[in-house]
C-alpha cells in the first residue's frame, strides 16, 4: 500500500467549541490506483488531505490521533524538514482554486522552474527548459512563447493545467487533487479529468480525487470513499457503488444527480443540512436526515460494516449503517 491512513482525527478550536473535522478516518491508496473521496462541503475531505500533505493550519487545527503511513513511514513522526522533503518530490497536491494558488507576480515559468531549482539543484536556464517541457506535457498551446506569461493571462482551464504540471514536476508517487474541476465549464472539466487520468496511468501514480460531484469520478476512479460529518460512511469499488449503494447518504447523493430519463420530474434533494461539527448528534450523524432511521440510529454510532453478502457485494465494500443490508437490497431493486 502506497498510502495508508489509519484512524486519523483532526480537531479545530472555534468560538462555538471544538469541531471534530476528521473523526477516525481510515483509507488506503495503492500505486497506480485512483481513490475518489466524496461528500458535501464540510464533510472533512479537504482537511484529511491537508493532514496527509502536512499543510494543516496549526492553530486552529491539530491532529489528535491516528497514523499516516506513506511507503511504510509514519509522516506524523517525521521532523518538519523531513516532511518538507516529501512534499513535492514524493507527494503533491492540486488545489481547487488555481488563480489564488498561483503567485500573481511571478511568471508561470518561474513558478514551475522553482521546483527544479529547489529540489533538483538545476540552473535557472535548465529549469526554464523543464517548465516548457511540462507545459507541453499538459497540452498548453505555444508553451515556449507562453512560459513567461503571468497566471492572469491564462484561462481557468489553462491555469488548472499549470497546477497539474506543478504537481507532476518531480514525478511524485502520489497526487492529491482537491476539487480540480471547480468553477470550470463541463467541457473543460472533462478535458482536465481526461488529462489527469492519462497522466496517472502513464506515471503509475496513486491518485486521490476529492470532489462533491459523483458525475466527475464515474469514469476515472477505481474505488470511492464517501464522507459525512468527518467520518467515512461507505467504501466500495466504483461500479459496485453506482450499481447499489449500501448507505442511505450515498443513495441520496446518487438520486440527486440529474438524469435524462427523469425529464420533467422534480430534482431530488437530501432533506435538511449537515450537522455542525461542534455539535454532531448522538448515534449515526446522518440519522436526522435519513429516511431509514430507527431508534438504534439515534443512540448507537454504527461501525464500518464489511459488506459481504447481497447484490453488488464484494471485496473492499464497507458501510457505516446499521441497516446496510436493507439499503443495499433496496438500492439494487431501484
Amino acid at each position: 500500500m502506497l498510502l495508508d491512513v489509519r484512524d486519523l482525527r483532526v480537531e479545530f478550536t472555534t468560538r462555538e467549541g471544538v469541531a471534530k473535522a476528521v473523526n477516525g478516518v481510515s483509507y488506503g491508496v495503492a500505486a497506480g490506483e485512483t481513490l475518489a473521496v466524496l461528500g458535501e462541503s464540510g464533510s472533512g475531505k479537504s482537511v484529511t488531505a491537508q493532514a496527509v500533505m502536512g499543510i494543516l493550519d496549526t492553530p486552529p487545527g491539530r491532529i489528535t490521533g491516528g497514523e499516516i503511513l506513506f511507503k511504510g513511514r509514519d509522516l506524523l513522526r517525521l521532523k518538519e524538514e523531513e516532511r518538507r522533503s516529501v512534499r513535492g518530490a514524493e507527494m503533491a497536491m492540486i488545489f481547487q482554486d488555481a488563480l489564488s494558488s498561483l503567485n500573481p507576480v511571478l511568471t508561470v515559468g518561474d513558478q514551475l522552474g522553482e521546483m527544479f531549482v529547489v529540489h533538483r539543484g538545476m540552473s535557472k536556464k535548465d529549469a526554464r527548459a523543464k517548465a516548457v517541457e511540462l507545459m507541453d506535457r499538459v497540452r498548453i498551446p505555444a508553451a515556449a512563447q507562453r512560459v513567461d506569461d503571468y497566471p492572469h493571462q491564462f484561462s481557468g482551464g489553462m491555469r488548472q493545467r499549470i497546477m497539474i504540471a506543478m504537481a507532476l514536476a518531480l514525478e511524485p508517487d502520489l497526487i492529491i487533487a482537491d476539487e480540480p474541476t471547480t468553477a470550470l465549464d463541463v467541457t473543460v472539466q472533462a478535458q482536465v479529468m481526461d488529462l489527469l487520468a492519462e497522466l496517472q496511468r502513464e506515471y503509475a501514480m496513486g491518485l486521490i480525487l476529492i470532489t462533491h460531484d459523483l458525475g466527475v469520478v464515474a469514469d476515472v476512479a477505481d474505488r470511492i470513499a464517501v464522507m459525512y460529518a468527518g467520518r467515512i460512511v461507505e467504501t466500495a469499488p466504483v461500479h459496485d457503488l453506482y450499481k447499489a449503494p449500501a448507505h442511505p447518504y450515498t443513495r441520496g447523493l446518487l438520486d440527486s444527480i440529474p438524469r435524462l430519463d427523469h425529464k420533467g420530474r422534480e430534482l431530488y434533494a437530501i432533506k435538511g443540512l449537515p450537522p455542525s461539527l461542534t455539535a454532531v448528534p448522538p448515534g449515526c450523524p446522518f440519522h436526522p436526515r435519513c429516511p431509514m432511521a430507527r431508534d438504534v440510529c439515534r443512540t448507537d454510532v454504527p461501525p464500518l460494516h464489511a459488506v459481504e453478502r447481497g447484490p453488488a457485494s464484494g471485496p473492499g465494500r464497507g458501510s457505516a449503517c446499521h441497516f446496510w443490508r436493507d439499503c443495499l437490497e433496496g438500492s439494487a431493486r431501484r
